[in-house]
């Protein structure tokens, strides 16, 4: 998010498109090598100027080392100190281009990594969960400062097969501190919750989770929660899909008033036939 607050942008590179519905179909006929299922996500949330793209990309097209990765036309490399990400993608089904450069300079790298299940074959962790980006895009014409965030997902199994529902959420404090709610829900089954503080130092601290705040549901009928000790507004609605939602809420938090990004994925809304058969539209593939 842009230091002024009028300008957000949210990037996902994908090795075996969790989202894929050609992922899902190529599992359907056995063994299917991820990186023959690539994809770089852009959305961008800038007012008159927003844009989402996503065109997944065959192994003959993509090329990964410990420090490079090349989807197609765009990549993204780290020279040690900064991420750098070429953006050279179009929107579908509206042909926008979406063409630029990121950087991303960490202000503190975490190894940190956690199991999302109990069998620990889906694992989360933020590389950096407080950074500084500056974007500069020529298409649209965007160029800004402002703070980041950046993790990292990976499992051994696709994610049907693991979760049912989730929420997560995180958010920037006054000392540079973020917080994250991964908030799992499965039905007949207890809430997992991971509730966390990433400090500025590199610690790593457990905080009690807070109750759970219902929020009104999407416009796709999406059912939602945010762990919080009073009530939380939805400051803007940033995705609304029929299986994915992405929000600004505002809500409170050890006694600061702080703004949170999050995020609901419904696993049997993704893989139901219906929502498989709209993916293309929104997500074309380069074989």
């Amino acid at each position: 998010m842009s230091d002024c607050g009028q300008h957000g942008i949210t990037l996902i590179a994908f090795v075996g498109s969790v989202f894929s519905p050609y992922y899902a179909w190529a599992r359907k006929r056995g063994a299917a090598n991820p990186d023959h299922h690539c994809a770089l996500n852009v959305a961008i949330y800038s007012k008159g100027q927003g844009r989402w793209a996503m065109t997944e990309r065959g192994q003959r097209h993509c090329v990964r080392s410990a420090r490079q990765f090349t989807i197609g036309p765009s990549q993204l490399s780290w020279d040690g100190d900064c991420l750098h990400i070429d953006i050279d993608e179009v929107c579908v089904p509206i042909p926008r281009r979406v063409r630029g450069h990121i950087k991303l300079w960490p202000q503190q790298l975490f190894g940190y990594a956690t199991p999302l299940d109990e069998a620990g074959r889906h694992r989360w962790g933020p590389l950096a969960p407080a950074s500084r980006i500056e974007v500069a895009l020529d298409a649209p014409d965007l160029k800004w400062q402002g703070h980041a965030y950046l993790d990292s997902n990976e499992g051994d199994e696709p994610v049907e097969r693991g979760f049912h529902t989730w929420d997560w959420s995180r958010a920037r404090m006054r000392d540079g501190s973020t917080v994250v709610f991964y908030d799992m829900q499965a039905p007949g089954a207890e809430d997992r919750v991971l509730s966390l503080l990433f400090t500025p130092q590199g610690a790593v601290e457990p905080i009690a989770a807070p109750p759970v705040q219902a929020l009104p549901k999407t416009g796709w009928r999406i059912n939602r929660r945010m762990r919080s000790a009073n009530a939380v507004r939805v400051q803007e609605q940033l995705e609304d899909t029929p299986f994915y939602q992405r929000a600004l809420l505002q809500f409170n938090f050890a006694g600061q008033h702080l703004l949170a990004f999050h995020e609901t994925l419904s696993v049997p809304r993704l893989v139901s036939p219906v929502v498989q058969a709209m993916l293309p539209w929104r997500m074309p593939r380069r074989a």
